[in-house]
């Protein structure tokens, strides 16, 4: 769809919200999220997707608080109200709670669309509801999620996924891989890339000075001295002594384990994981509901909920919006953060 008109003026932050999978829960907790005046307050919101799939949830859960109007030029939008962007022309047959080929590609042009946006400055920033990384793929989206995809198109090759819950903050240096994937793929270089980006965003993105950051070991008990494992030894402490030469806050490695059981998470600003579950398992036992995935090191900003489609609770209305609330508000509060740095982004 052709909206070619630039941004207007406002007071508020535009934020774009794409629908992701029409058949699981983005679509529920989208609505319940913008039902809900105080959000209004903060942000303008734009959602991608299709009002036809809206007015179809809000008339299966009986959601007359929410009120929305079609966005067909930036000249219309309404920054006391909810704007959609109709992101495909056809009615599409919802299938609630099934994966479907027709809802990937729905994800897809919802998703599209709103990275044209994003790339035109249309909108301030952006939040992705949950996709299936499955039934998404096609000729022009080979990716195994939202974050490779948003950071290609914005002309980035590294970039960090960032999990936020309060002041607790993890990264991972690798993220989608197969664990039999995971030792051959860690080195100095891609350590060191990671580390330099977590640093950077707690700076100019969260407004820390001096951030104080830990990195946990791969091996158990960090490598034991090289008795469980080398990479300890060979690739994790150098760089953590390069970066305490240059006057960094860089710590570890530690046992992730014993990091996590007695709470020395909660001493510093940053956690750099060696891998996903590693630093997702104990992020969503401390935060699942109101967890955020934070996009670091793209210049752009992009948040979404820390949970997947929920095919099992589509449907049922008892999907929790405070993820997609929360990542609303992170999305708006790193904006302001960034406009008010004088670190270049």
């Amino acid at each position: 769809m052709e909206i070619s008109n630039k941004k207007p003026k406002t007071n508020k932050p535009i934020i774009g919200i794409t629908i992701g999978d029409i058949n699981g829960i983005g679509p529920e907790v989208i609505i319940k999220t913008l039902s809900d005046s105080r959000v209004l307050n903060h942000i303008t919101p734009i959602v991608f997707g299709s009002t036809k799939v809206l007015s179809f949830y809000r008339k299966m859960f009986d959601f007359e608080d929410f009120h929305y109007s079609q966005l067909k030029t930036m000249d219309d939008l309404n920054p006391r109200k909810v704007n959609v962007v109709n992101c495909w022309p056809e009615m599409v047959e919802i299938k609630v709670g099934q994966v479907t080929t027709e809802a990937g590609n729905c994800a897809y042009l919802a998703l599209r669309e709103a990275v044209n946006f994003l790339k035109d400055d249309k909108i301030d920033g952006l939040v992705t509801a949950p996709i299936n990384k499955k039934n998404i793929q096609r000729d022009d989206f080979k990716f195994v999620g939202h974050t490779d995809f948003i950071s290609e198109e914005l002309g980035v090759h590294e970039n960090l996924m960032l999990m936020v819950y309060e002041n607790i903050r993890i990264g991972v240096v690798t993220a989608h891989l197969p664990i039999s994937e995971v030792s051959k793929n860690l080195s100095q270089e891609a350590v060191e890339k990671k580390l330099e980006i977590m640093i950077r965003t707690l700076k100019k993105d969260f407004g820390i000075e001096k951030p104080k950051v830990a990195l946990l070991g791969l091996n158990p008990h960090a490598g034991e001295d090289g008795l469980l494992g080398k990479e300890e030894r060979e690739i994790i402490e150098p760089v953590i002594l390069n970066h305490k030469n240059k006057g960094s806050l860089v710590f570890g490695p530690f046992p992730a384990d014993g990091f996590f059981g007695t709470l020395q998470y909660h001493k510093y600003d940053g956690i750099l994981a060696m891998y996903h579950d590693q630093g997702l398992i104990p992020f969503k036992m401390l935060g699942f509901e109101s967890g955020v995935n934070f996009t670091a090191g793209i210049p752009k900003v992009r948040t979404s909920p820390d949970h997947g489609t929920a095919y099992s609770i589509a449907g049922k209305n008892i999907a929790s919006p405070t993820s997609m609330r929360e990542a609303i508000y992170l999305a708006a509060h790193i904006m302001k953060i960034r406009n008010q740095s004088v670190i270049p982004v």
